[in-house]
């Protein structure tokens, strides 16, 4: 099925490119329900509010000037504030957050006592990773009969920056915006659409960067791409063939890697794939085997879910740009790696 025809809204011409937008129930407010009551990523995470984060997480500093680093609070708090004023005129749900890898403590208090006895106001917790999306939930299209909306999130983990040196060191933040799959909250984010080295030393410098890729992202040209991917299609003999491909790319030699498009999904998650492959799902093969790689894409960002949340944006980008290789790859009858 065809994406459906976008219409413009008159509030949003000349914004966001050249995007139109079928627009429902508009409003400038932020409502209170969240991006998606599924979990976008999975693998040990925890679900947490903006509010819990704000008041019960300590914040990490720098330990040469005890200076607290950019919190996740305002990471998303400027992202929200950046997403209202890029789209003004829609209805914007609250983030859906997910954090992993826990540092906990204690006060000096309470240091020597047992586990066990302690007060919560004793504890003391905040979390290495975090991840979240912003639902833009009156921006949406579909594609082979699956609704999507257009979303925005960023990932923040804080293994990544040097906590040993002193305030105005470069802090590092993932940002992308993209579309989500409302059935499954598979997330599409292709390069056009994702900022994964931001090196800021202020909020103020991390708003600027949000804002820049919010607003240089093209909708429509993504959509298309996306769309795209329903006019080919991989034989059974095809898919199996990638299939052992994937499992052979993580054992060549580095020298035979760089002629090839690369693969960023470990076994298990190929594993996800093969199993959904067969499983009775919107994204499975067709009766004779077939598969459009719309559904083979999905099936990726699919098991990627099972990603840590620092390396979930960079495999969401690595299946746009391996299942892009393999549509250019059998729309011009190519040869593919993958594929042969």
């Amino acid at each position: 099925m065809a994406a459906q025809p976008l219409q413009t809204h008159p509030e949003m011409e000349g914004n966001f490119n050249t995007l139109q937008v079928v627009v429902h129930n508009t409003t400038t407010e932020t409502t209170d329900n969240a991006s998606t009551a599924k979990p976008f990523i999975e693998a040990g995470t925890v679900e947490a509010t903006l509010e819990d984060i704000r008041k019960y997480h300590i914040i990490p500093v720098f330990h040469r000037d005890n200076e607290p680093v950019i919190s996740q609070v305002d990471f998303i708090q400027s992202t929200m504030e950046a997403v209202k004023e890029t789209f003004p005129a829609e209805r914007i749900l609250s983030p859906s957050i997910r954090l992993s890898h826990p540092v906990k403590g204690r006060v000096p208090e309470a240091k020597n006592k047992p586990a066990s006895e302690l007060y919560e106001w004793e504890k003391t917790i905040y979390y290495e990773r975090a991840a979240f999306i912003i639902e833009v939930a009156s921006i949406t299209d579909s594609i082979d009969g699956q609704p999507m909306s257009l979303t925005i999130g960023g990932v923040k983990a804080h293994h990544l920056d040097n906590l040993y040196s002193k305030r105005g060191t470069d802090q590092l933040f993932k940002i992308f915006i993209g579309f989500k799959v409302q059935v499954c909250t598979n997330l599409c984010v292709w390069s056009d659409g994702y900022a994964g080295d931001v090196k800021v030393k202020s909020v103020e410098q991390l708003q600027v960067a949000i804002k820049e890729l919010l607003r240089s992202y093209d909708a429509v040209s993504s959509l298309k791409q996306m769309e795209d991917l329903q006019q080919y299609s991989l034989t059974e003999q095809q898919f199996a063939t990638l299939i052992g491909r994937c499992r052979m790319y993580q054992h060549l030699p580095a020298g035979k890697r760089k002629d090839i498009p690369a693969l960023e999904f470990h076994d298990t998650q190929i594993n996800s794939v093969c199993r959904d492959y067969y499983k009775d799902n919107s994204f499975c093969r067709e009766d004779n085997g077939n598969i459009n790689l719309w559904r083979l894409y999905n099936l990726f960002t699919q098991a990627n879910k099972s990603s840590y949340i620092d390396s979930f944006l960079d495999r969401s980008v690595n299946a746009s740009e391996l299942v892009a290789s393999l549509a250019n790859a059998v729309k011009h009858k190519q040869e593919h790696w993958f594929l042969s």
